[in-house]
């Protein structure tokens, strides 16, 4: 039985693999965030350090070699959260092929939860990523949360120490964690009472 009174449990995807990437700067700065609060646990699934298979089977056709034991680092514990923070730079005007890798080997996990983005990139701040991941999410039967907090320019909107140089940012990043509380609340009482019925 779910215990309702216990904090969410947030599980946050880091989207990049690149070598070079700035997503641990950005990630770091987000767990911080959820570190102050009492009302939300993190589990930071970080895409590079948790590879995934790549190819998946034929329809009705058992994985590949290894698959299993690849899936069996991630899926438990996406299948365990409350709540989803998807964190996203832009490529191409949409999203990591990592992170699409990820969703698409998931499905039941993404039901009837909440999802909110973190983006970073150039001049869009990586919004248009989300916007398509945002779509990806409502055909997971997710529910993804309007408050965002996008990173224009990223690397030059962190000092040397991976704070903010501009507050705005932590007010927005509470702003988004506040509203995902709300929502994971409530879709985790929801699914106390009934099972969620894709």
């Amino acid at each position: 039985m779910t215990d309702t009174t216990a904090p969410l449990r947030v599980a946050v995807l880091v989207g990049s693999t690149r070598e070079g990437r700035f997503a641990p700067v950005v990630t770091d700065w987000l767990t911080a965030h959820l570190a102050q609060r009492d009302d939300m646990t993190a589990d930071v699934v970080d895409l590079a350090e948790s590879r995934l298979p790549t190819v998946f089977p034929a329809f009705g056709q058992n994985l590949p070699p290894g698959s299993a034991d690849l899936l069996a680092g991630v899926s438990p514990r996406l299948a365990a959260a409350d709540a989803f923070v998807l964190v996203t730079p832009e490529y191409n005007h949409s999203f990591p092929a990592s992170l699409k890798n990820a969703i698409d080997w998931h499905n039941e996990q993404w039901h009837g939860k909440p999802v909110a983005f973190v983006s970073y990139g150039g001049l869009s701040g990586g919004l248009r990523a989300v916007e398509q991941l945002r779509l990806v999410m409502a055909e997971l039967n997710a529910t993804t949360i309007r408050n965002t907090v996008s990173f224009h320019d990223a690397w030059s909107r962190f000092d040397e120490s991976g704070a903010v140089k501009d507050p705005a940012a932590d007010t927005a990043a509470k702003a988004l964690l506040d509203q995902l509380a709300w929502w994971g609340h409530a879709l985790r009482d929801a699914r106390a009472v009934r099972s969620y019925v894709a």
